[in-house]
């Protein structure tokens, strides 16, 4: 039976005044924010199945191995046209000495990419995957 545990996401500087969200495995957006100055922190619970593999309402799948959840970003500003971007942050290189259930792993992710635009595609995590609690 699966266990829950939990995937703490901070973007580290995200662009003020573009909506950030969770997007679940069926698209559909849940806990959108809008970003500001400071960084952005998303839970995103997932379940630790038998096999020690993850997966829940949040974790997508590519073939037999790579798992991933999809961090989205929206919205229009001043000098950007309109934004719809997805980050794609891979949840199967997690070391497995982390995942165990009821625990809270997290990671820091880059907001924006070289031309200051938001993070998109394969986001990579700024500092390595720690348990905190």
């Amino acid at each position: 039976m699966p266990e829950p545990l939990t995937l703490r996401l901070t973007i580290a500087d995200p662009v003020p005044g573009l909506h950030y969200w969770r997007q679940d495995a069926k698209n559909a957006p849940h806990d959108i924010r809008l970003a500001t100055d400071g960084p952005l922190t998303f839970d995103m619970p997932v379940d630790l199945r038998p096999d020690g593999t993850l997966g829940g309402t949040f974790v997508r799948r590519e073939g037999k191995i790579r798992r991933f959840v999809y961090i989205a970003i929206g919205g229009a500003l001043a000098d950007l046209p309109v934004v719809s971007r997805r980050a794609k942050i891979d949840v199967h290189d997690i070391p497995a000495a982390l995942l165990r259930p009821g625990a809270v792993i997290a990671t820091t992710l880059p907001g924006r990419d070289r031309a200051g635009l938001p993070a998109c595609a394969t986001v990579r995590p700024l500092t390595p995957w720690t348990t905190i609690a």
